[in-house]
Parts: C-alpha cells; structure tokens; sequence
C-alpha cells in the first residue's frame, strides 16, 4: 500500500514515430531508473530494457498521441515533435520536450499552435510541402542536455 502523498516517479513517453532521439531517450531513462513508453503504430523494435514498455497502437491517425495525452500524468516527461499533443500535454501538467531540444512550455505553445495552422494554411494555398531541416549531431546533442535537465527537475517535482 502506498502513501497518498507519497510522490509518484515521472515517467518518460516517446511519440516514437518517426522519432529519432530514442536511443537518447533510452539512455536517460536507465541513468535515472525510470519507466519509458515508446508509443507507436508499429515498426520500432522492442528493447530487451525492462524499464522500456513499447505500446503498439492502430495505424490511424493521432492515435499514439491520443493514447499519451490520455495516459500521460502531471509531472511525467513526452518527446514529441507534435504540437497539438505538446498543448495537451501541457494541460495535463507534463513537461515536454521537442527532438531538437526545444521545450514546449505554456508560454510558448500559443505561438507554436498558431505557426501550425498558418503552415497548413500555406500548404494547403500553395500545394507546397514543408521541408523539414536535415537533424544534426549538434541538435542531438541539444536535445540530450535538454532531456537530462527536464528529467532532473521532473524527479525532483
């Protein structure tokens, strides 16, 4: 039996699609001794880590970002680049970190919400796709530090 005020350790989740700082991620959660959920649609292969819970969802859309807004807790850490899933995890009280090492925090996802919808709009306008810039060591190494810095403050609450 536990403590109702005893403090729950935060736990590390992965919008792992496409997501390509896992092993980063990985390396955190076993420094700390933490539990991390890779959630996906399928096609990451499983860790034999027994800190690491892979989470397979449907191949349809949002669902792995509806499954960590809906399972994610105040306090727990998400990776995700996916703005919409940042905002509400935010609102849950998480803290949540972009793969380039930026922070989304309440003072900024307004800003980054509203950029979404004038680059849908744009594309959609144009019929332009978006280029994503090539990831580099230098934001790996960015978002490693970043990562270690949010868990840091994360277990000490």
């Amino acid at each position: 039996m536990t403590d109702s005020n005893e403090k729950t350790r935060p736990r590390l989740f992965v919008d792992a699609d496409a997501c390509p700082v896992k092993a980063e991620c990985e390396r955190v959660a076993e420094r700390h001794r933490i539990e991390m959920i890779v959630v996906s649609n399928g096609g990451i292969r499983p860790s034999r880590n027994p800190l690491i819970r892979n989470v397979i969802v449907p191949p349809e859309p949002d669902a792995a970002d509806d499954w960590i807004a809906e399972n994610a807790h105040a306090g727990d850490v998400i990776v995700t680049s996916d703005i919409p899933l940042a905002s509400r995890g935010l609102e849950i009280g998480a803290r949540v970190l972009k793969a380039n090492g930026q922070e989304f925090t309440e003072a900024n996802i307004g800003n980054a919400l509203a950029g979404r919808e004038i680059a849908a709009h744009m594309r959609e306008v144009t019929g332009e796709q978006g280029r994503n810039a090539a990831f580099t060591q230098k934001d790996r190494s960015k978002f490693s530090s970043a990562l270690e810095v949010m868990m840091q403050a994360a277990l000490r609450g």
